[in-house]
């Protein structure tokens, strides 16, 4: 079976490379009261989110509540903050506008519609919710040739394009976020805002219409405007430690 950590714990020690980045914005931290853990497995990043405390001498908790959503895994880690429910991410049974923060680590690529999940995740999205999404690229290249992999459960190549592409069109503010795909390392990180404009029909949506709505980044406007369409390489983006990528090499 094809896995890409040895044990939840690796797993875990992967999300926390975002994690304490998100951790040091102090004023973000408080302003979270609700998360939904989309795929949370054995409940590690869900417990991570639901014993924050604050980082002065205080130590006072977040009390950060987390709604922890598994398709198959029963939690193994227990806490009064975190509410387990056994369901699928694609159809959730939660009201409408109800997480501050939405976090994926490793579980979007088994969305078998991904166009719909985003409608979803948008839907139980308070106002500027947040939503951070980290998956792998299955398509890469290594030793100058081209790699494709399809684990089981994976039915769509992923990538940083694609995935604006998609959150762009259900209404999840690009403009505004941030982004991160290193060369030589198949993790994509993406982290967008949810935005007034509602998920649009993707039959008849255009890059132009998803520019026009103020939906995408300044370079991705402009390769747009240039070509017709998105390119990878003509992206310029921040990511969420303030560092800048460049993706011409890529």
């Amino acid at each position: 079976m094809y896995k890409l950590f040895e044990s939840d714990e690796s797993s875990h020690a992967h999300s926390l490379e975002t994690l304490e980045i998100l951790y040091d914005y102090d004023d973000f931290m408080e302003s979270v009261g609700t998360v939904c853990d989309m795929g949370s497995g054995a409940g590690h990043d869900s417990l991570w989110w639901a014993t924050r405390e604050t980082r002065d001498d205080l130590s006072i908790p977040l009390n950060i509540k987390c709604t922890s959503i598994d398709i198959a895994s029963k939690p193994i880690i227990k806490h009064a903050n975190i509410k387990h429910i056994t369901t699928d991410f694609e159809k959730l049974n939660c009201k409408d506008n109800q997480f501050d923060l939405i976090w994926s680590h490793n579980s979007f690529q088994y969305a078998t519609n991904p166009i719909a999940t985003l409608a979803e995740w948008y839907r139980v999205a308070a106002t500027n919710a947040m939503l951070v999404i980290i998956l792998p690229q299955t398509t890469n290249t290594q030793y100058n040739q081209i790699k494709f992999e399809q684990p089981d459960g994976n039915y769509y190549h992923h990538t940083l394009v694609s995935m604006m592409h998609m959150l762009a069109l259900n209404g999840w503010d690009c403009a505004s976020g941030f982004f991160s795909k290193k060369r030589n390392n198949i993790w994509i990180k993406l982290i967008v805002y949810k935005s007034e404009h509602r998920p649009m029909d993707p039959k008849t949506t255009s890059w132009y219409t998803l520019s026009e709505k103020g939906l995408l980044p300044g370079t991705a406007i402009e390769s747009i405007n240039h070509w017709g369409y998105l390119r990878q390489h003509d992206l310029f983006l921040p990511w969420v430690d303030k560092s800048w990528e460049l993706f011409d090499k890529h």
